[in-house]
């Protein structure tokens, strides 16, 4: 009988690491996705890393917090605030390292790759702008985790890769690219809140979607807008059009996903990941 609940027990911890959100998102690298089991509890408990709030959900019985790992994080252990009805714990957890591999572009408008000083004025206000759409934090779950890809079509520049524009060096890849043509809709691939519209000195026309608990979606270099400032929006709803507005070479589709403020690469929420 003992060698039974040995067995039981074994069995059922391998079943609760081996969840489906677990093994759908958890890719701890910087960039990634960090999924950090909580515990059961009968309400929800809060989890933070570095003071920012993070998305949680129940899977059966268990929460589990999905966490958004910036490119800047190093490789190492970290740590989960988690505070719950039982009052405040440090939970760890481990980043693996991720290479990353370079992209040189070259762009006809050399203001885009070292802007004027009336340029950075807007583009410093933008930056306050979106700063502030990434940092929000609405209560509602998420409609769903695995994401529907917001066009069909290749993928034409994949996130984190670094960027050389004109020769010199610039921020990551912060999302995905997709080569379809330029009028191709782009669609939600959550339900969600427009939460930002605007028209960007880098970005063009751009759209964010809030998903739920800090799950934010970003589109850009649309040519069109089809959605306004506070809009809900069902799953697969067009929020614009491919364009290729702001800094952009041509047509393409980008999309930014978001995690308490860090920029995560949208490949792993459409099964896409490469190691």
């Amino acid at each position: 009988m003992r060698l039974i609940a040995l067995l039981l027990l074994c069995l059922s911890s391998m079943a609760q690491a081996d969840s489906y959100i677990t093994r759908l998102l958890d890719k701890p690298v910087p960039g990634g996705v960090a999924v950090v089991d909580l515990g059961p509890a009968a309400m929800a408990p809060k989890a933070f890393i570095d003071g920012k709030p993070v998305l949680v959900v129940k899977e059966q019985d268990t929460w589990r917090a999905i966490v958004g790992l910036a490119l800047t994080v190093k490789p190492g252990s970290q740590t989960l605030s988690v505070q719950s009805a039982n009052g405040t714990r440090q939970v760890p957890f481990t980043v693996t390292s991720k290479h990353y591999p370079e992209q040189r572009i070259t762009l006809k408008n050399k203001r885009q790759v070292n802007p004027e000083p009336q340029d950075l004025t807007r583009i410093n206000q933008e930056l306050a702008i979106q700063t502030t759409a990434y940092r929000s934090f609405s209560p509602g779950t998420p409609s769903n985790l695995l994401l529907d890809k917001p066009v069909n079509g290749p993928l034409s520049s994949r996130f984190g890769v670094r960027r050389f524009f004109n020769g010199e060096e610039r921020n990551p890849h912060a999302g995905l690219d997709f080569a379809v043509p330029a009028g191709t809709p782009i669609k939600t691939p959550a339900a969600g809140k427009v939460i930002l519209v605007g028209d960007y000195f880098f970005n063009g026309n751009t759209v964010f979607v809030d998903h739920g608990q800090g799950f934010i979606s970003m589109f850009c270099h649309m040519s069109k807008i089809d959605v306004q400032l506070g809009q809900t929006l069902a799953r697969g709803a067009v929020v614009g059009r491919v364009g290729s507005t702001g800094r952009a070479t041509g047509p393409h589709m980008h999309w930014n996903v978001s995690l308490n403020d860090a920029r995560v690469d949208p490949a792993i929420f459409i099964g896409a990941f490469q190691p």
